[in-house]
Protein backbone atom coordinates (compact mmCIF):
# COMPACT_ATOMS: atom_id res chain seq x y z
CA UNK A 1 0.00 0.00 0.00
CA UNK A 2 0.94 3.61 -0.84
CA UNK A 3 2.44 5.30 2.14
CA UNK A 4 0.99 8.82 0.61
CA UNK A 5 -2.04 9.50 -0.76
CA UNK A 6 -2.12 12.28 -2.86
CA UNK A 7 -4.99 14.10 -4.43
CA UNK A 8 -5.72 13.43 -8.08
CA UNK A 9 -3.99 16.10 -10.73
CA UNK A 10 -4.98 16.72 -14.38
CA UNK A 11 -3.39 17.65 -17.62
CA UNK A 12 -2.62 17.28 -21.42
CA UNK A 13 0.02 14.44 -22.38
CA UNK A 14 0.97 14.77 -25.93
CA UNK A 15 0.63 11.28 -28.51
CA UNK A 16 1.31 11.82 -32.05
CA UNK A 17 -0.79 14.26 -33.39
CA UNK A 18 -3.41 14.31 -30.52
CA UNK A 19 -3.66 15.97 -26.67
CA UNK A 20 -4.92 13.24 -24.16
CA UNK A 21 -6.53 14.61 -20.43
CA UNK A 22 -5.17 12.30 -18.04
CA UNK A 23 -6.02 12.52 -14.12
CA UNK A 24 -3.13 10.62 -12.23
CA UNK A 25 -4.22 9.90 -8.26
CA UNK A 26 -1.95 7.65 -5.76
CA UNK A 27 1.68 6.42 -6.14
CA UNK A 28 3.12 2.46 -6.91
CA UNK A 29 2.25 -0.12 -9.44
CA UNK A 30 0.53 2.08 -12.23
CA UNK A 31 -3.52 1.20 -13.15
CA UNK A 32 -4.57 2.03 -16.51
CA UNK A 33 -8.16 2.88 -16.28
CA UNK A 34 -10.73 2.99 -19.37
CA UNK A 35 -13.84 4.15 -19.73
CA UNK A 36 -16.64 3.19 -21.01
CA UNK A 37 -18.33 4.34 -24.86
CA UNK A 38 -21.26 5.80 -24.32
CA UNK A 39 -22.15 9.13 -25.52
CA UNK A 40 -20.86 12.07 -23.05
CA UNK A 41 -18.55 9.45 -21.60
CA UNK A 42 -14.85 10.65 -19.66
CA UNK A 43 -12.30 8.79 -17.72
CA UNK A 44 -13.37 10.52 -14.54
CA UNK A 45 -17.09 10.90 -14.79
CA UNK A 46 -16.96 6.69 -14.77
CA UNK A 47 -14.61 5.77 -12.27
CA UNK A 48 -15.70 8.95 -9.78
CA UNK A 49 -16.54 6.31 -7.08
CA UNK A 50 -13.39 3.94 -7.70
CA UNK A 51 -10.20 6.44 -8.32
CA UNK A 52 -9.93 7.36 -4.99
CA UNK A 53 -10.17 4.10 -3.26
CA UNK A 54 -7.66 2.39 -5.68
CA UNK A 55 -4.84 5.32 -5.19
CA UNK A 56 -4.48 4.16 -1.55
CA UNK A 57 -2.55 1.46 -3.78
CA UNK A 58 -1.23 2.10 -6.81
CA UNK A 59 -0.56 4.88 -8.72
CA UNK A 60 -4.20 5.20 -10.82
CA UNK A 61 -3.59 6.80 -14.43
CA UNK A 62 -7.63 8.01 -15.62
CA UNK A 63 -7.16 9.30 -18.90
CA UNK A 64 -9.91 10.70 -21.30
CA UNK A 65 -9.60 8.37 -24.68
CA UNK A 66 -9.32 9.69 -27.91
CA UNK A 67 -12.74 10.93 -29.21
CA UNK A 68 -14.22 11.45 -25.40
CA UNK A 69 -13.88 14.06 -22.88
CA UNK A 70 -11.40 16.82 -23.12
CA UNK A 71 -8.99 14.83 -25.45
CA UNK A 72 -8.54 15.05 -29.19
CA UNK A 73 -11.62 13.72 -30.78
CA UNK A 74 -9.80 12.68 -34.49
CA UNK A 75 -10.73 8.64 -33.67
CA UNK A 76 -10.54 6.25 -36.38
CA UNK A 77 -14.22 5.01 -36.17
CA UNK A 78 -13.37 2.17 -38.83
CA UNK A 79 -11.61 0.68 -35.74
CA UNK A 80 -12.14 2.43 -32.66
CA UNK A 81 -10.83 -0.46 -31.16
CA UNK A 82 -7.23 -0.75 -32.43
CA UNK A 83 -6.92 2.93 -32.64
CA UNK A 84 -7.72 3.65 -28.91
CA UNK A 85 -5.80 0.75 -27.40
CA UNK A 86 -2.76 1.90 -29.93
CA UNK A 87 -3.10 5.42 -28.25
CA UNK A 88 -2.90 4.27 -24.95
CA UNK A 89 0.26 2.21 -25.35
CA UNK A 90 1.95 5.40 -27.27
CA UNK A 91 0.90 7.23 -23.83
CA UNK A 92 2.50 4.65 -21.40
CA UNK A 93 5.44 5.32 -23.22
CA UNK A 94 5.44 8.53 -23.11
CA UNK A 95 4.55 8.87 -19.24
CA UNK A 96 8.25 6.47 -19.63
CA UNK A 97 5.53 3.46 -17.81
CA UNK A 98 6.84 0.19 -19.27
CA UNK A 99 3.69 -1.83 -18.22
CA UNK A 100 0.48 -1.14 -15.95
CA UNK A 101 -2.43 -3.23 -14.73
CA UNK A 102 -5.15 -2.70 -16.90
CA UNK A 103 -8.63 -1.56 -16.13
CA UNK A 104 -11.19 -1.59 -18.88
CA UNK A 105 -14.91 -0.84 -19.09
CA UNK A 106 -17.66 -1.35 -22.04
CA UNK A 107 -15.49 0.13 -24.80
CA UNK A 108 -12.71 0.43 -22.14
CA UNK A 109 -12.82 -3.03 -21.98
CA UNK A 110 -12.68 -3.77 -25.86
CA UNK A 111 -9.55 -1.43 -25.69
CA UNK A 112 -8.22 -3.12 -22.26
CA UNK A 113 -8.92 -6.34 -24.36
CA UNK A 114 -6.94 -5.99 -27.71
CA UNK A 115 -3.99 -4.14 -26.22
CA UNK A 116 -3.15 -6.94 -24.06
CA UNK A 117 -3.57 -9.42 -27.01
CA UNK A 118 -1.42 -7.21 -29.25
CA UNK A 119 1.39 -6.34 -26.81
CA UNK A 120 1.08 -8.28 -23.69
CA UNK A 121 4.06 -7.43 -22.66
CA UNK A 122 2.65 -4.29 -21.27
CA UNK A 123 -0.74 -5.35 -19.79
CA UNK A 124 0.83 -7.17 -16.14
CA UNK A 125 -3.13 -8.04 -14.46
CA UNK A 126 -6.33 -7.42 -16.70
CA UNK A 127 -9.76 -6.48 -15.38
CA UNK A 128 -12.67 -6.49 -17.87
CA UNK A 129 -16.12 -5.29 -16.95
CA UNK A 130 -19.33 -6.06 -19.03
CA UNK A 131 -16.55 -5.74 -22.28
CA UNK A 132 -17.62 -4.77 -26.08
CA UNK A 133 -16.42 -7.01 -28.57
CA UNK A 134 -17.33 -9.97 -26.92
CA UNK A 135 -20.06 -12.59 -28.85
CA UNK A 136 -21.08 -9.83 -31.27
CA UNK A 137 -21.32 -11.78 -33.93
CA UNK A 138 -23.60 -14.74 -32.21
CA UNK A 139 -27.23 -12.45 -32.75
CA UNK A 140 -28.61 -8.97 -33.14
CA UNK A 141 -26.73 -5.91 -31.04
CA UNK A 142 -28.78 -5.91 -27.69
CA UNK A 143 -31.39 -2.47 -27.67
CA UNK A 144 -28.91 -0.95 -25.25
CA UNK A 145 -26.22 -1.13 -27.67
CA UNK A 146 -27.93 -0.22 -30.62
CA UNK A 147 -29.46 2.96 -28.73
CA UNK A 148 -25.69 3.60 -27.91
CA UNK A 149 -24.59 3.11 -31.71
CA UNK A 150 -26.96 5.07 -33.47
CA UNK A 151 -27.30 8.32 -30.75
CA UNK A 152 -25.52 10.44 -33.17
CA UNK A 153 -28.25 9.44 -36.05
CA UNK A 154 -31.25 10.85 -37.43
CA UNK A 155 -32.01 14.30 -34.87
CA UNK A 156 -28.61 13.78 -32.80
CA UNK A 157 -27.85 14.19 -29.49
CA UNK A 158 -30.59 15.32 -27.73
CA UNK A 159 -31.06 14.99 -23.62
CA UNK A 160 -33.96 12.72 -24.08
CA UNK A 161 -32.01 10.06 -25.63
CA UNK A 162 -29.07 10.57 -23.03
CA UNK A 163 -31.21 10.61 -20.34
CA UNK A 164 -32.74 7.01 -21.41
CA UNK A 165 -29.85 5.12 -22.64
CA UNK A 166 -28.50 5.71 -19.15
CA UNK A 167 -30.91 5.38 -16.92
CA UNK A 168 -32.33 2.48 -19.14
CA UNK A 169 -29.28 1.04 -20.38
CA UNK A 170 -26.25 1.63 -18.31
CA UNK A 171 -27.50 0.79 -14.72
CA UNK A 172 -30.05 -1.61 -12.82
CA UNK A 173 -31.45 1.13 -10.38
CA UNK A 174 -31.40 4.55 -11.79
CA UNK A 175 -31.88 6.02 -8.41
CA UNK A 176 -28.36 6.22 -8.47
CA UNK A 177 -28.15 9.16 -11.44
CA UNK A 178 -28.42 12.97 -10.57
CA UNK A 179 -29.47 15.40 -13.07
CA UNK A 180 -26.29 17.17 -12.81
CA UNK A 181 -24.58 13.69 -14.38
CA UNK A 182 -27.06 13.72 -17.20
CA UNK A 183 -26.86 17.56 -17.93
CA UNK A 184 -23.08 17.20 -18.07
CA UNK A 185 -22.39 13.74 -20.48
CA UNK A 186 -25.37 15.54 -22.47
CA UNK A 187 -23.36 18.52 -22.85
CA UNK A 188 -20.29 16.28 -23.64
CA UNK A 189 -21.86 14.19 -26.11
CA UNK A 190 -22.97 17.17 -28.18
CA UNK A 191 -19.79 18.85 -28.48
CA UNK A 192 -19.80 19.84 -32.15
CA UNK A 193 -16.26 18.14 -32.69
CA UNK A 194 -17.62 15.01 -31.50
CA UNK A 195 -20.88 15.05 -33.07
CA UNK A 196 -19.07 15.88 -36.52
CA UNK A 197 -16.95 12.48 -35.75
CA UNK A 198 -18.81 10.34 -33.34
CA UNK A 199 -16.16 7.64 -31.94
CA UNK A 200 -18.79 4.66 -32.00
CA UNK A 201 -21.24 4.30 -34.83
CA UNK A 202 -23.50 1.70 -36.52
CA UNK A 203 -21.16 -0.62 -38.49
CA UNK A 204 -21.80 -0.14 -42.50
CA UNK A 205 -22.16 -3.86 -42.88
CA UNK A 206 -23.05 -6.79 -40.19
CA UNK A 207 -19.51 -8.27 -41.04
CA UNK A 208 -18.10 -5.83 -39.13
CA UNK A 209 -19.75 -7.53 -35.92
CA UNK A 210 -17.87 -10.85 -36.67
CA UNK A 211 -14.42 -8.76 -37.12
CA UNK A 212 -14.62 -7.48 -33.90
CA UNK A 213 -15.56 -10.19 -32.11
CA UNK A 214 -12.91 -11.17 -29.46
CA UNK A 215 -14.35 -14.85 -29.29
CA UNK A 216 -13.21 -15.61 -32.88
CA UNK A 217 -9.59 -14.62 -32.01
CA UNK A 218 -7.33 -17.02 -31.79
CA UNK A 219 -4.96 -15.27 -29.90
CA UNK A 220 -7.20 -15.05 -26.76
CA UNK A 221 -5.82 -18.55 -25.42
CA UNK A 222 -2.24 -16.87 -25.53
CA UNK A 223 -2.93 -14.39 -22.84
CA UNK A 224 -1.92 -16.10 -19.98
CA UNK A 225 -2.19 -13.29 -17.55
CA UNK A 226 -4.30 -13.16 -14.54
CA UNK A 227 -7.69 -11.77 -15.37
CA UNK A 228 -10.63 -10.70 -13.83
CA UNK A 229 -14.61 -10.50 -15.51
CA UNK A 230 -16.77 -8.57 -13.97
CA UNK A 231 -20.34 -8.55 -15.13
CA UNK A 232 -23.62 -7.33 -14.45
CA UNK A 233 -26.22 -9.55 -14.73
CA UNK A 234 -28.50 -6.73 -16.32
CA UNK A 235 -26.62 -5.67 -18.19
CA UNK A 236 -28.70 -4.41 -21.11
CA UNK A 237 -25.64 -4.07 -23.23
CA UNK A 238 -23.38 -6.37 -23.26
CA UNK A 239 -25.41 -9.48 -22.12
CA UNK A 240 -23.74 -10.88 -19.08
CA UNK A 241 -24.00 -14.52 -21.01
CA UNK A 242 -20.61 -13.55 -22.75
CA UNK A 243 -18.99 -13.57 -19.41
CA UNK A 244 -18.07 -17.41 -19.39
CA UNK A 245 -17.66 -17.74 -22.91
CA UNK A 246 -15.04 -15.09 -22.27
CA UNK A 247 -13.80 -17.02 -19.44
CA UNK A 248 -13.64 -20.47 -21.22
CA UNK A 249 -11.08 -18.24 -24.09
CA UNK A 250 -8.91 -16.77 -21.46
CA UNK A 251 -6.32 -19.22 -19.57
CA UNK A 252 -6.32 -17.84 -16.18
CA UNK A 253 -9.31 -15.20 -15.83
CA UNK A 254 -11.80 -15.34 -13.13
CA UNK A 255 -15.34 -14.51 -13.93
CA UNK A 256 -17.49 -12.89 -10.87
CA UNK A 257 -21.41 -12.27 -12.05
CA UNK A 258 -23.51 -9.29 -9.73
CA UNK A 259 -27.00 -9.86 -9.23
CA UNK A 260 -29.30 -6.83 -9.72
CA UNK A 261 -26.72 -4.56 -11.13
CA UNK A 262 -26.35 -3.33 -15.12
CA UNK A 263 -23.76 -2.25 -17.34
CA UNK A 264 -21.67 -0.04 -14.16
CA UNK A 265 -20.28 -2.42 -11.90
CA UNK A 266 -17.78 -0.06 -10.75
CA UNK A 267 -20.81 2.74 -10.19
CA UNK A 268 -23.44 0.06 -8.96
CA UNK A 269 -21.18 -2.32 -6.74
CA UNK A 270 -18.42 0.43 -6.19
CA UNK A 271 -17.52 -0.96 -2.64
CA UNK A 272 -17.34 -4.54 -3.94
CA UNK A 273 -15.56 -3.64 -6.99
CA UNK A 274 -13.27 -1.54 -4.92
CA UNK A 275 -12.53 -3.68 -2.50
CA UNK A 276 -12.05 -6.96 -5.19
CA UNK A 277 -10.29 -5.30 -7.84
CA UNK A 278 -7.63 -3.84 -5.23
CA UNK A 279 -6.90 -7.54 -4.01
CA UNK A 280 -6.67 -9.19 -7.20
CA UNK A 281 -4.10 -6.07 -8.29
CA UNK A 282 -2.10 -6.20 -5.36
CA UNK A 283 -1.86 -10.49 -6.05
CA UNK A 284 0.27 -9.59 -9.11
CA UNK A 285 4.22 -9.06 -8.98
CA UNK A 286 5.48 -5.54 -8.37
CA UNK A 287 8.00 -4.41 -10.94
CA UNK A 288 10.32 -1.76 -9.58
CA UNK A 289 10.98 0.18 -12.68
CA UNK A 290 7.18 1.13 -12.75
CA UNK A 291 7.23 2.41 -9.50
Amino acid sequence: MSDVHTKPTSRFVNVGTRQLWLTEQGSGPPVLMLHGGGPGASGMSNYSRNVDALAHHFRVLVPDMPGYGRSSKDINAMDPFGDIASTMSAMLDALDIQSAHVIGNSLGGAVALRLALEQPDKVDRLVLMGPGGVGMAQGKPTPGLLRLLTYYSGEGPTYEKLSEFIKNDLVFDASSISEDMLRERFESSADPAVVANPPLRMPQDTEAFKRMDFLLNPHLANFDHPTLILWGQEDRVNPSSAGPALQAKLPAADLFLFSRTGHWVQWERADEFNATVAAFLCGGQVKQSNT
